[in-house]
């Protein structure tokens, strides 16, 4: 049985033993870089892979043959009325590398072992940080798998850096609305440096390389973001079945006019299969 004093004292320790645990959070806190806020592609800057290039063609993406063909018959569908190889208009996720381009603002949230990137138009990505390896039987995903690592690269005792591989795709997947692909075979690699701006904290860096067997070498682009400061920053929702009038028959796609009624979406378009449907007599 204790004692009164032996009581006391152990109340004591739990308080020095819970001040310790505060200061060990709050100091490992101090460590990690300030990415609070909302973050969006910096004004005038579409969702283009390269943000400082027109998208399509003029990207000079590093396509193989076969892929720069694929390319050209996607923006040539586009053209005639069709979504080419941009899997977007079905609701399906854009996955990585394409989300990173911000359809809406993201949000980041750094904890020691994991930072979390949260979207309003994903699932939000995880990156984790605390030493794992990549799996082996992960199971494929749009967005991937991703392992990363922060660097003090200015030996100030603060991480500003950090580092973030992803693996494991599955597809299809684009880089951007063109419907510039990746390559069928889902092993892209994709690195990223992510830091802040040294003179100006407001504006986040994305150095992003993809390397995928769709390209002839290794893309890099440099990304960016700004920080938007308002106390009480606007979080639109985004909801793709909302208000989407494409819809998709069988390996045809259409839409729905402001009637309700089915139209082509291509000139000549033939009508879907309507052999189960009873026919109106004209």
């Amino acid at each position: 049985m204790f004692s009164k004093t032996s009581s006391i004292g152990a109340v004591m320790l739990l308080g020095v033993l819970a001040l310790g645990t505060t200061g060990a959070i709050a100091d490992d806190g101090a460590k990690y870089p300030d990415w609070g806020g909302q973050w969006a592609r910096p004004r005038g800057v579409g969702i283009q892979w390269d943000q400082d290039k027109r998208p399509g063609l003029p990207q000079q993406a590093p396509l193989t043959p076969e892929y720069q063909a694929k390319l050209e018959a996607s923006l040539a569908d586009q053209r005639a009325g069709g979504q080419g190889l941009d899997n977007r208009y079905t609701c399906m996720t854009n996955g990585m590398p394409r989300m990173m381009a911000l359809i809406e603002p993201v949000e980041f949230i750094i904890l020691p072992s994991i930072t979390y990137v949260l979207f309003e138009a994903f699932m939000p990505r995880r990156i984790y940080t605390d030493g794992r390896a990549f799996p082996t039987n992960e199971e494929p995903s749009f967005q991937g798998y991703a392992v990363g690592q922060w660097l003090d690269t200015d030996g100030d005792g603060r991480f500003d850096t950090l580092e973030v591989e992803t693996r494991h795709f599955k597809g299809p997947r684009a880089f951007e609305p063109s419907g510039m692909p990746l390559h069928e075979d889902n092993q892209t690699v994709i690195k990223e440096r992510i830091y802040l701006d040294k003179a100006n904290p407001d504006l986040l860096h994305d150095d992003m390389t993809v390397f995928d067997n769709a390209l002839t070498r290794p893309w890099t682009v440099a990304k960016k973001y700004r920080r938007d400061n308002a106390e009480y920053p606007i979080w639109p929702e985004d909801i793709c079945p909302e208000g989407n009038g494409l819809v998709f028959i069988g390996n045809e796609m259409y839409f729905q006019s402001g009637e309700g009624l089915l139209m082509p979406a291509k000139k000549g378009q033939e009508p879907p299969d309507l052999r189960y449907f009873k026919q109106t007599q004209k």
